[in-house]
C-alpha cells in the first residue's frame, strides 16, 4: 500500500500519475494504464489535483469511491475498451487521509507475453509508453518490437530463405570451429561438415520449401558480413570507442562498418574483449604450475557484460550496440528493453534471452552465463571490491539498456583494489574475518535486531539478494542466530 503523505510532499514522478477525478474516472487514466504496463509499471492516484504553477499536489478526495472502484473493474474487463486486464484485486483499492477517500491503481509491468497493452480496438493507435514527459503514443516500430518479444520463438531463430551458407563469412566460421574443437576435442560435432555443424548450433535451418540449408537470423548476425547483416537488419551497428584521456577524441575504435573486418558479433567480441579489460589490475597470483594468473573476477564480469549486450540486444532496434571505455569507466549500451523486470534481472536466477540461438552459439565456446546470474554476479563482485555501484538504466523512445561500470572505489570505501582479492576487513573497523558487506549488515543488526533483509537493503542501498548472502555468511560464521519466525522474530548477535 502506498504512502499518500510522501506522495503529497513530492512532485509527479515518472511512475506516479495523479488525477483530480472530481467528475468521475477521467478517460486519460487508461492511456496511463497502458503506458505503465508497457514500460516499468507505476501508480495512478485518483483524488489529487496538481497546481500548474507551483507543481504542488493538492488533495481533493473522490466522491463515491465504491462506485468508482466498480467502474474501474468494469472498464478493465471490457475488451472494447482495453485489450487485456493484468491487474489483480489487490492492485486496485481505496485509502483515506485526513478524512478524504482516494482510489489507488497500482499497475505492474506487464509480462512480455501480454504486451502490448492498448486502449481501444487498434493496437497501433492505442498503445502507449511512459517517459519523463508523461504518456506518449507508441510508434508502429515500438509496437512491432513488443510483438516480436511476445513470441516464444526467439527473434534470431528466423530462417532467411533468401540466403545460403555461402553468404556467411567462412573465415569467421573457421575460427569458431577451431575454438569449439579446442574446447571440446571429443565432441561428435567436431567431425561434421560445415552445413551439418551450423544446423546443430542453431546458425542454420533446412527449408521445407526447397530442401536447402539457409542461415537463421542469429547465424547471419553471428557469422555474416556487415553488408549481408544490414541487408536484413538496417539498424545493425557495433561500435567500441576508447578514450583514456579527456584531451583526445578516441584513442582506439572498432566499428562494424569500417570495412577492415567482417562486422559480425563473433569477431567483434574477440576484437574488443582484450581492449575492454586491458587496464584492469591483475594481482600477483600463481596457479599450481607456478604460472601467473592473469584472470580476475572483474575481468570475467566485463566479459559477461559484453556477452550479455550481444545476446540480449534487439537487432531490429535503433542505434546499435555501443561500448564506451574511459579511464576506470566502461559503458555498455544496447537496443531493446528487459524481457523481465529490472529487479529480477539484477537478483539473478531468471534467464529470458531475446536471441536464444546467439546465446547457444556463445555458450558452446564458453562465453555467456546460462543460469541468469550474470548481472547478479556483477553487482556482488563490484560490491566485494568496494567499487561504485553499477548503474543500470532502461530507457524508452528508443528502447535501450545502458550499463555503466566504474572500476574505482566508492568514496565510502577504503583499502580495496580491483584485483581478485577479497576484502580483508582491515579498514572496516569491525571484524577482520568478515567481508565488507557482512560487516555492514552485522552493524545494522546489532543496532536493530528486528530488521528484515528487505529493510536492511533499504537502509544500505544494496540489493536484497546481496543482503541475504551476507546474512547467510554471518550465520555460517556464528555471528548471528535467528529467534522466532521470519516476519515476527529477531536476530541474536553472538559477538
Amino acid at each position: 500500500m502506498i504512502d499518500i503523505v510522501s506522495i503529497l510532499d513530492s512532485q509527479e514522478h515518472v511512475n506516479i500519475e495523479v488525477k483530480e477525478a472530481g467528475g468521475g474516472i477521467p478517460n486519460s487514466i487508461w492511456e496511463t494504464y497502458s503506458s505503465f504496463a508497457n514500460t516499468f509499471g507505476g501508480t495512478i492516484i485518483l483524488g489529487i489535483a496538481e497546481d500548474k504553477e507551483t507543481k504542488k499536489f493538492i488533495p481533493t478526495g473522490v466522491r463515491n469511491p465504491q462506485q468508482m472502484l466498480s467502474d474501474i473493474w468494469n472498464t478493465l474487463n471490457n475488451r472494447q475498451k482495453l485489450n487485456s486486464n493484468i491487474l489483480l484485486e489487490h492492485h486496485v483499492y481505496k485509502i483515506e487521509h485526513d478524512g478524504m477517500p482516494f482510489v489507488i491503481i497500482e499497475v505492474p509491468r506487464a509480462d512480455r507475453r501480454d504486451k502490448p497493452i492498448y486502449v481501444g480496438p487498434d493496437m497501433f493507435k492505442g498503445t502507449f509508453k511512459r517517459n519523463h514527459e508523461g504518456d506518449y503514443r507508441c510508434s508502429a516500430e515500438e509496437v512491432k518490437s513488443m510483438l516480436r518479444d511476445q513470441a516464444d520463438t526467439p527473434q534470431d531463430a528466423l530462417m532467411l530463405e533468401n540466403l545460403l551458407i555461402t553468404d556467411l563469412n567462412q573465415e569467421s566460421i573457421h575460427r569458431y570451429r577451431i575454438m569449439f574443437n579446442n574446447l571440446k576435442p571429443s565432441h561428435i560435432w567436431t567431425k561434421l561438415g560445415n552445413d551439418e555443424f551450423l544446423l546443430k548450433i542453431g546458425a542454420a535451418k533446412k527449408s521445407q520449401n526447397d530442401g536447402r540449408i539457409h542461415p537463421t537470423l542469429g547465424g547471419v548476425v553471428f557469422f555474416g558480413d556487415f553488408i549481408t547483416i544490414t541487408d536484413e537488419l538496417p539498424n545493425y551497428f557495433l561500435d567500441y570507442r576508447e578514450r583514456l584521456s579527456p584531451d583526445t577524441r578516441w584513442s582506439d575504435r572498432v566499428s562494424s562498418g569500417d570495412g577492415t573486418w567482417s562486422g559480425n558479433i563473433f569477431d567483434f567480441y574477440y576484437k574488443v574483449i582484450d581492449r575492454l579489460t586491458a587496464d584492469v589490475k591483475k594481482p600477483f597470483q600463481l596457479d599450481s604450475s607456478l604460472q601467473r594468473i592473469d584472470d580476475t573476477s572483474v575481468h570475467r564480469c566485463l566479459r559477461e557484460c559484453l556477452a550479455n549486450a550481444l545476446i540480449h540486444a534487439d537487432y531490429y532496434g535503433r542505434r546499435g550496440i555501443v561500448i564506451d571505455k574511459e579511464f576506470r569507466k566502461v559503458t555498455i549500451s544496447n537496443p531493446g528493453t528487459f524481457r523481465i523486470g529490472i529487479d529480477e534481472a539484477i537478483a539473478g536466477g531468471i534467464s529470458d534471452a531475446r536471441n536464444g540461438k546467439i546465446f547457444n552459439m556463445f555458450a558452446l565456446i564458453n562465453v555467456g552465463e546460462r543460469s541468469g546470474s550474470g548481472l547478479c554476479d556483477v553487482y556482488h563482485i563490484w560490491e566485494t571490491h568496494g567499487f561504485k555501484k553499477p548503474d543500470l538504466v532502461e530507457t524508452v523512445n528508443p528502447d535501450r539498456i545502458t550499463l555503466t561500470l566504474r572500476i574505482e572505489q566508492d568514496d565510502r570505501n577504503d583499502g580495496i583494489n580491483d584485483g581478485d582479492g577479497r576484502n580483508d576487513g582491515v579498514n572496516d573497523g569491525v571484524y577482520s574475518d568478515l567481508k565488507k558487506t557482512e560487516n555492514r549488515v552485522y552493524t545494522h543488526i546489532k543496532k536493530n535486531p528486528a530488521l528484515t533483509a528487505a529493510e536492511i537493503a533499504g537502509v544500505t542501498g544494496l540489493s536484497k539478494p546481496t543482503i541475504e548472502r551476507a546474512i547467510s555468511g554471518l550465520k555460517k560464521k556464528g555471528y548471528i542466530i535467528r529467534e522466532g519466525s521470519t516476519k515476527t522474530g529477531k536476530w541474536i548477535p553472538q559477538k
